[in-house]
């Protein structure tokens, strides 16, 4: 019988996104394919360092504690090397324990294509080509930004933070802000919209399969007083009152539930994502990002209005 991946939370995982390749990639464009080939087969059993996803995968596959023999969490290679070049990203997998098992080698082309052949809800990679490739076919994908992050030793909790507008929910509203300039016309505009849930965006499904997951920790906890929840699960989103109604709402028409809301309303978020301290953050704008990013995890989505005009200023 086929392993079943439509009923699981599945990540699709370049080896930028989970390990530092600095080094390796630096030999590559200095050196060409040959040597790069001869480095890494001389460093096969030297295992790689850990990168910037590394902590948010770790903690995301222990998840499948809550149920081993049905697993609610998959995370698959999906590697531009090919299979030769690849086994030290494998080799490495297997040093630090991740229980990733599936794995895809490409040599060199663009991995996008068979993120739904596999039901993946998200791909992290650190290549922003690759990321803004499958972002165009509408895939949900988000490019792993460099960070300086230290995991905590001995921290078991997951914690997930998402921007709202181009991230969960589409750029409706982010649409309508760009477009007038004007605070008090999107307030309006969410306002009178304020029962009408927003269309989805890029990463809902990711978010509604991490709530699955939350959900089946409850039940677990309620049978198994010894186990405590891991995963929480936060919006930080430049809303505020009166428009955060329709976020709410939204949530609500989807049975999503969330730990944690932030409403900042123009208040810089880096000053609250320090305090919540995500293993992983995800935004539609960069200008939200960098200040966050040197001492956190965090991902861009480059979709919207937002990364459209950024790419193309005569839009």
């Amino acid at each position: 019988m086929p392993y079943d991946l439509s009923n699981r939370l599945v990540i699709g995982l370049a080896s930028s996104a989970l390990f530092d390749l600095t080094e390796s990639d630096e030999v590559f464009r200095r050196d060409g394919e040959q040597i790069y080939r001869e480095y890494q087969r001389a460093r096969e059993r030297e295992p790689l360092k850990t990168g910037v996803a590394y902590p948010f995968v770790r903690r995301l596959l222990s998840l499948n504690e809550i149920s081993p023999e049905d697993p609610p969490v998959e995370v698959i290679l999906l590697s531009r090397n090919d299979p030769d070049t690849g086994m030290r990203v494998m080799n490495s997998i297997e040093h630090y324990r991740l229980g990733m098992t599936r794995a895809i080698f490409l040599q060199g082309r663009n991995p996008h294509a068979y993120i739904p052949a596999l039901s993946i809800s998200l791909f992290l990679s650190a290549n922003e080509a690759d990321v803004k490739q499958a972002v165009l076919a509408g895939y949900p994908a988000g490019q792993v930004l460099e960070s300086q992050h230290v995991e905590l030793a001995g921290e078991e909790e997951l914690r997930v933070a998402f921007d709202f507008d181009g991230v969960i929910a589409d750029d409706e509203a982010e649409t309508v802000f760009h477009a007038t300039n004007d605070l008090y016309e999107f307030h309006k505009h969410e306002s009178d919209r304020a029962f009408v849930p927003h269309n989805p965006g890029l990463l809902k499904e990711l978010l509604e399969k991490l709530s699955a997951i939350q959900k089946k920790e409850q039940i677990k906890a309620e049978r198994d007083p010894k186990y405590s929840p891991r995963l929480r699960i936060s919006i930080v989103t430049a809303r505020n009152a009166p428009s955060h109604q329709r976020v709410i709402n939204t949530m609500r028409s989807w049975d999503i539930n969330v730990n944690e809301a932030f409403f900042l309303g123009g208040i810089e978020k880096k000053a609250i994502l320090d305090v919540l301290k995500p293993h992983i953050f995800f935004d539609d704008q960069k200008t939200h990002l960098l200040p966050a990013s040197g001492s956190l995890p965090s991902v861009h989505i480059p979709f919207g209005v937002r990364n459209r005009t950024v790419s193309d200023p005569s839009t």
